[in-house]
């Protein structure tokens, strides 16, 4: 069994994880083993000459894949770039751009297009100028990460993610690409999940294009790549919950106490001991937020004593409490905001 640094880890077991024997790993592997994508609204565009669409700010990330014939995307510094047939990009923090079939056009709205609903969660939209025009087709997506906002991941990407000639790169987008297609033309039961899945194996290949292009070449990518401190961080990363002391974390790189504190930080950015704390805070905030468990469950888990000693770990690293978090999904699940009161 090949193992690659792009598994899912998630509260049930993922499609691509094979077996749950411990192996030895890539660091990036364990780093990125909870990369789940949540939320996925997914569309299909065919558009023909002339056209443009202007995508706003959203706050999930958003993901183009150029599948037939090519158009233009129009940068953040407002720049327009050339994108080819299995070319995409992926905008990790949702930042506004535009698509157009030149740089002349005048991209409009998105929200202007006729969108057909396909099946749950699927739209498909047809629009542009020349309607008997060969088609451009577009396929995207809005995906929300399920990592904290925090995560080292997330904080270096850039706001867009080009890859040119992903097809080419990645052999399986092809095939990916195509099972999206079936799915939207055939409006099978359970189309919408499939797709969602098939979103998640195109992103995790985004996201290894851009590492393996060297997009990642500092700050944290950078760490994880040299060989002691990597083994280190994919120690930490299989084993969050682990009161990890420098000893220990020391005992893995296989060198003394101050040598390897000195060499974590130079490499790293901070210390060994702060980078476990908000890494366990950043665990702690998804099992409040995304499993919904109870404060006092989340501080056994992390080996704290009572709930409030974990209260105040847990403020002083995400400078709120986690009380705060529980207020807000109690609010959310009863339509008030935080701290108000129902009439």
């Amino acid at each position: 069994m090949e193992v690659t640094p792009w598994s899912f880890h998630a509260r049930k077991p993922s499609m691509l994880d094979h077996s749950s024997t411990p192996v030895a790993t890539h660091p990036l592997t364990e780093m990125l083993r909870g990369l789940k994508i949540e939320g996925v609204d997914y569309v299909r565009c065919r558009m023909t000459e002339p056209w443009g669409l202007v995508f706003p700010a959203r706050p999930k990330a958003q993901f183009h894949f150029v599948a037939e014939r090519g158009c233009w995307l129009r940068t953040l510094d407002n720049a327009w770039v050339r994108l080819e047939p299995g070319d995409a990009v992926l905008l990790p923090r949702g930042a506004e751009h535009a698509l157009a079939s030149s740089p002349d056009a005048f991209p409009a709205p998105v929200e202007n297009c006729q969108f057909e609903p396909v099946c749950c969660g699927i739209l498909d939209t047809c629009s542009g100028g020349n309607r008997n025009g060969e088609e451009t087709v577009l396929f995207g997506a809005g995906m929300t990460f399920n990592l904290d906002s925090q995560h080292p991941l997330l904080l270096m990407m850039p706001e867009l993610m080009q890859m040119h000639e992903l097809a080419t790169d990645e052999p399986a987008i092809p095939h990916l690409l195509e099972a999206m297609t079936s799915e939207l033309a055939l409006d099978r039961v359970g189309a919408g999940g499939m797709l969602t899945r098939l979103a998640d194996v195109v992103a995790a290949a985004l996201i290894r294009n851009w590492v393996e292009k060297g997009c990642g070449s500092a700050g944290w990518v950078a760490a994880a790549r040299d060989p002691g401190i990597g083994r280190v961080l994919a120690a930490i990363h299989r084993d969050p919950t682990r009161d990890w002391t420098v000893e220990a974390l020391a005992n893995v790189m296989h060198a003394s106490r101050s040598a390897f504190a000195l060499r974590f930080a130079n490499v790293v950015g901070q210390t060994p001991a702060r980078y476990v704390a908000q890494l366990r805070m950043q665990e702690a905030k998804q099992w409040l937020v995304r499993d919904r468990l109870k404060i006092a469950v989340v501080a056994r888990r992390l080996g704290y004593e009572s709930e409030a000693a974990f209260s105040r770990a847990f403020k002083r690293i995400i400078g709120a409490p986690p009380s705060h978090f529980r207020a807000t999904l109690t609010a959310a699940s009863s339509g008030e905001q935080p701290g108000s009161t129902a009439p």
